[in-house]
């Protein structure tokens, strides 16, 4: 998977035109040596924001009829709507794996793997982690309907499971499009491929907020939109990191031109009528994020732009082991981390639940109440820690196995 396959170029000939490769671009080795430690911040970062994000902003609230029904903190708290410009990360998400497949991509040609294999190794390494959670998940709700859970618990429990595996498609296929994307890019350069992603995510939203459809028939009566969308969309922060990988995005000047345009399109579109949220809300007309919109597209740009501007000095904090160490442990697990990590929220809050009943307490606040206030902000805040334990232990056996891989080259 791009996000986890860390692997750099190895310091190839640089075509004309591009800046001087980076040591980020050295082969990768345990102690982190010769790696651009500041994309592994924003990756860890990027990580850590979906995680927390969907961690604070997903209420499974307990009803009545004692099932377990999602609700969101942002429909009842509509000024917290600016929080999820941090923490829905999936632009910096892309941007990080588009510098990584680009990379990896480059060294396995230098090392003579053809591209076919290349693809087939990475891709492969998704297969494992995700039959796991799904066949795992399968004998446990299997199990909990004979037991007697409420529908309700089991459809919502279902959501939450396969709801982390949506972006899967849309990565899949930029990483199958790697090697025509670095073609494309040399030819044409990230400017002109990044005119019709646009252009393909304007018309997405105008089909999504005209009613009663577009004034001109379009094939499908609009249906395509949803996955034209989801591809163009994320296809820009992620031919953003392909540039970046190949020294097409140095600069400071490229960087802040990066934020304010992203942040004058944000005012723009909110001005125009776009949620501010970077997320969906319950009972909103439209959502940022089903699929990508224009707003989600300037998120990720601005993003990036202060990602650009704060690389070097993260790289520079990170230097130190100490401070090195967790960021990559992190990295290591991150598809775990991020397969498993509704999966935790879940499964915790049905045992919480479940101990609260045979206990004859009420629902358990910042867990099972409704999201209707600070205090239940506060409340959720004080259970991230134990969120946090548990999705370590569930991915902790991955984190020990992967440093012998990739000591013996993977």
């Amino acid at each position: 998977m791009s996000l986890l396959d860390r692997r750099q170029t190895d310091g190839a000939a640089v075509p004309p035109g591009r800046s001087t490769p980076t040591p980020s671009r050295l082969p990768a080795r345990p102690d982190g040596a010769g790696r651009d430690r500041g994309v592994d911040g924003l990756r860890a970062y990027a990580i850590g924001g979906v995680v927390l994000g969907h961690w604070l902003v997903t209420a499974l609230v307990l009803g009545a009829d004692g099932a377990l029904r999602t609700a969101s903190p942002l429909a009842a708290m509509p000024a917290l709507a600016p929080a999820t410009w941090l923490f829905q990360t999936l632009g910096l998400f892309f941007f990080v794996s588009g510098y990584a497949s680009a990379g990896s991509l480059r060294s396995a040609a230098a090392r003579g793997l053809d591209p076919a294999g290349w693809l087939g190794r990475r891709l492969g390494k998704l297969g494992r982690p995700v039959s796991l959670l799904l066949g795992g998940w399968l004998a446990v709700l299997a199990v909990a309907a004979l037991l007697g859970t409420p529908a309700g618990t089991l459809r919502t429990a279902a959501t939450l499971v396969v709801s982390p595996l949506w972006f899967l498609l849309p990565l899949v296929a930029l990483i199958a499009a790697t090697g025509p994307l670095s073609r494309a890019l040399d030819r044409y350069g990230p400017v002109r491929l990044a005119v019709p992603a646009v252009v393909l995510v304007t018309l997405s939203d105008l089909v999504g907020r005209v009613d009663g459809g577009w004034p001109v028939p379009l094939p499908g009566d609009g249906v395509w939109r949803v996955p034209v969308a989801v591809l163009a969309g994320w296809l820009l922060p992620y031919l953003l990191g392909m540039a970046l990988a190949d020294g097409r995005l140095g600069g400071r000047r490229v960087a802040v031109g990066l934020l304010l345009g992203g942040a004058a399109g944000m005012a723009v579109l909110g001005w125009a009528g776009y949620p501010v949220s970077a997320v969906g809300v319950p009972g909103d007309g439209m959502s940022n994020l089903d699929p990508p919109s224009l707003f989600a597209v300037c998120l990720a740009l601005a993003q990036i732009g202060v990602a650009l501007l704060v690389r070097p000095a993260l790289g520079r904090l990170l230097a130190r082991p100490g401070r090195w160490a967790p960021v990559d442990r992190l990295n290591r697990v991150a598809m775990g981390v991020y397969l498993w990590h509704q999966s935790t929220l879940l499964g915790v809050t049905a045992l919480v639940a479940l101990l609260a009943r045979l206990a004859g307490a009420d629902a358990v606040p910042g867990l099972h109440t409704a999201p209707d206030g600070a205090g239940w902000v506060a409340a959720r805040l004080a259970w991230l820690p134990l969120l946090v334990l548990v999705l370590a232990v569930l991915v902790g056996r991955t984190g020990r196995d992967r440093p012998a891989r990739r000591q013996h080259g993977r």
